[in-house]
C-alpha cells in the first residue's frame, strides 16, 4: 500500500512540475522576444478625435494637456485607461471580438493578436461579461460630444443603458474635467488601428 501511495505521490510531483514549465516557463520563452509599442509610439499619430477635443473645449484641454501633440495624447491615454481600470468599466464592457456569435456583425472584424501588442492593452481587458457593448472598435464610432454626454448621463444618449452617470468628471457648469476628456481620448483612441 506504501508504494502505491509513493507512486501517485512522485507522479503528482511530476505532473505539477510538466505543468508548472509548460504553463509558466514556455509562455515567457516562446513570447519574451515579442515586440511590444510603447505608449509614445501608439500615440504618434494623433488621432483626429483627440484633436477635435481641444478644438471643442480648447480652455479645458489647454488647462488639462496643453496642445495636441504626441506627448499629451500618450499623457490624456494613459490616465484614460487607468480610469477606465480604475472605474472598472471593464467588467461590462469587454475589448475582444469573438469569432462567435455574429459578434463580427455588431462590434467589427474579429480581433486579431496583433492589436493587443503595445503598452496600452497590457494587460488584456477583455472582459467578463457583456452588459454593455465590445469597446474595442469604439473610434469614431460616436462624436466626443456624444462621449461625453454618455459620460455624464448615459441614459441621456442610450435610453435603456445601465450604466451609471460619471459626474464627478465633469465641472458643475458640465465643463469636463481632466478626467473626462482622457477618458474620452481613450475611448476613442480603441480601435483607430483598423480606419
Amino acid at each position: 500500500m506504501e508504494r502505491v501511495g509513493a507512486t501517485f505521490l512522485i507522479a503528482g510531483v511530476l505532473t505539477f512540475l510538466l505543468g508548472f514549465f509548460l504553463q509558466g516557463v514556455m509562455p515567457i520563452l516562446t513570447l519574451r522576444n515579442v515586440p511590444v509599442a510603447t505608449v509614445e509610439e501608439v500615440a504618434n499619430p494623433v488621432t483626429p478625435e483627440f484633436v477635435d477635443l481641444a478644438e471643442e473645449y480648447p480652455a479645458e484641454f489647454e488647462r488639462s494637456f496643453g496642445k495636441p501633440t504626441p506627448a499629451s495624447f500618450a499623457e490624456a491615454l494613459t490616465l484614460g485607461r487607468d480610469l477606465y481600470v480604475a472605474e472598472a468599466c471593464w467588467h461590462c464592457h469587454s475589448q475582444f471580438v469573438r469569432p462567435v456569435s455574429n459578434e463580427d456583425v455588431r462590434f467589427g472584424p474579429v480581433s486579431t493578436a496583433e492589436e493587443y501588442q503595445n503598452e496600452m492593452n497590457l494587460p488584456h481587458l477583455f472582459g467578463t461579461r457583456r452588459v454593455g457593448p465590445d469597446l474595442i472598435r469604439e473610434a469614431g464610432k460616436h462624436s466626443n460630444d456624444w462621449q461625453m454626454a454618455h459620460l455624464y448621463d448615459p441614459r441621456s444618449v442610450a435610453p435603456y443603458s445601465v450604466m451609471p452617470g460619471y459626474a464627478w468628471y465633469f465641472e458643475d457648469d458640465l465643463r469636463p474635467k481632466k478626467e473626462a476628456l482622457a477618458l474620452v481620448a481613450y475611448l476613442q483612441w480603441l480601435g483607430s488601428w483598423q480606419r
